[in-house]
């Protein structure tokens, strides 16, 4: 385990291309696709947080995607190169909450989030199960440290037409 000092905050490795196929007939990339990416991108992220394939084959154990919500904030188009910051927002013995953003490269405005909660599941039983406890402390740490980042208008959003004033 990595002391805190050497946790990224927020953890920013993930990286994408917009491809050809994504775009719309608006001209932009299609709200499906952001899923995807959103996807990929939290692949580099769970491995960050531990859920590399070493410890799904030794604990027999994967993660599954439980909620998402994605909040679409300004146009990608064909070409753009995409990077994601993401964040681990809480967790508890078999569930983590966290957050994501993606914004093009050049751009310090976010162009999406996505907020997702995902379990901790057996591969055997094809249930949730309580995480590993170095696994935990991990997250307890990356926590910790991700909990210094300023809490977006996102988390928790509800939809409506008439949604609550921003603080």
């Amino acid at each position: 385990m990595s002391g805190a000092s050497e946790i990224p905050v927020p953890f920013a490795e993930a990286r994408a291309v917009v491809r050809p196929e994504w775009i719309d007939y608006n001209g932009h990339m299609n709200v499906g696709y952001f899923s995807v990416v959103f996807d990929v991108a939290a692949d580099a992220f769970l491995e960050f947080l531990g859920f590399t394939q070493a410890f799904r084959s030794q604990y027999g154990s994967t993660t599954f995607a439980l909620e998402q919500h994605l909040n679409f904030l300004r146009e990608v188009n064909e070409g753009d190169t995409l990077r994601f910051e993401a964040r681990l927002l809480d967790f508890d013995a078999k569930r983590f909450h966290f957050y994501q953003e993606m914004f093009r490269v050049g751009d310090h405005r976010p162009a999406a989030s996505c907020e997702g909660l995902s379990a901790h599941v057996s591969t055997a039983t094809r249930r949730t199960a309580p995480m590993p406890q170095a696994l935990l402390e991990r997250l307890a740490a990356i926590k910790q440290a991700h909990a210094a980042l300023a809490r977006p208008w996102q988390i928790g959003h509800v939809l409506s037409v008439r949604p609550p004033a921003r603080g």
